[in-house]
């Protein structure tokens, strides 16, 4: 099968479409024809040597599909042959096929293609865990979501504001904002000219938010202490500014704050199949109500996945880069 590989670690550039060996089945996976695949930041990380797959798993980049079973191993009975699917992966959806554990497959909506799809699965169930699960965000709370402009942060976005919660979003540009706004925020910052913790602090009268999605890290933590309220919450999805911080663990004690961390790549298959099952039972709904969308920034075949990468390095992106991979 064809698949981009990363013949050495660095830039864009060493992104190359080879052949490969296909994917075996295991007890209770499913082969997945791969129409589409999208980038995400772990993708550049690992391109450059820094994230390594977990141990045991394919070298291939790609941390979600969309595409079609075309084979059950011993054991799997979730899906069949034929379905359409998307699910997440902790790694190989930069190639033609992949397998996956049958209760991680997730079914498509009728009104979706599969580019449209594979900008799914990481995004939103990341957003769903950090929001609802970790960040135990209730209809009335405040959210103050970073990057709102990339795949996690405008599905964190969308999720929110159905939700009932209140909005507040950083982004770096006005382009970038209006988007942002059409998917539900009701406050945009632009971080390049405005304190987003001043803008916290009048848009919540001083009270502060309760829940902050973090992709920043250390860069932002004395701001994030400034305008997180009390019994707020801070949810680490990425280290973007910075992996270390200076913490006032007396100032977190007496406002009785919570520092959480989130991963979804390296968590033990149990653990994921838990989140996409709830993820089917509680909000895959809403995509086919057309009341929670997908955000596409744009599509490239994935011979080019070197300019995909390119064009996330500069932050182009509003939305998902999506690759496509396989015709029908």
């Amino acid at each position: 099968m064809k698949a981009i590989v990363v013949t050495e670690p660095g830039g864009p550039e060493k992104l190359e479409l080879h052949d490969v060996p296909a994917p075996s089945l295991k007890e209770n996976e499913v082969l997945i024809e791969v129409k589409a695949t999208a980038l995400n930041r772990a993708d550049l990380l690992q391109r450059r040597g820094v994230y390594p797959p977990p141990k045991g798993e394919s070298e291939i980049l790609g941390l979600e599909c969309a595409g079609i079973v075309r084979e059950l191993g011993k054991g799997a009975s979730a899906v069949k042959p034929g379905d359409r699917v998307m699910a997440l992966l902790p790694g190989g959806g930069y190639a033609e096929q992949v397998a996956i554990p049958d209760r991680m497959a997730i079914p498509i909506p009728d009104n979706l293609s599969f580019e449209e799809a594979a900008a799914i699965p990481e995004a939103f169930l990341t957003a769903r865990e950090a929001l609802f699960s970790l960040g135990q965000l209730d209809p009335s709370g405040v959210v103050l979501i970073h990057a709102a402009a990339g795949g996690v942060g405008s599905a964190a976005v969308q999720l929110a504001r159905h939700h009932g919660a209140r909005v507040i979003a950083t982004t770096g540009s006005p382009t970038k904002a209006q988007r942002v706004s059409e998917l539900g925020a009701h406050v945009t910052v632009n971080y390049k000219s405005e304190d987003f913790a001043e803008a916290v602090r009048r848009e919540t009268q001083g009270k502060g938010v309760d829940l902050v999605l973090d992709f920043i890290g250390g860069a932002y933590w004395d701001k994030h202490a400034a305008c997180l309220a009390t019994a707020g919450r801070v949810v680490v999805i990425g280290v973007m500014g910075g992996a270390t911080a200076t913490v006032n663990l007396a100032l977190l004690l007496m406002k009785r704050q919570q520092i959480l961390g989130l991963v979804m790549r390296s968590r033990p298959v149990a653990d994921k199949i838990v989140i996409t099952q709830r993820f089917i039972r509680e909000s895959l709904h809403l995509f086919a109500e057309q009341r929670l969308l997908p955000v596409i920034d744009s599509v490239m075949p994935l011979a080019e996945a070197a300019q995909a990468h390119a064009r996330m390095e500069a932050n182009a992106n509003v939305g998902k880069i999506v690759l496509s991979v396989t015709s029908d």
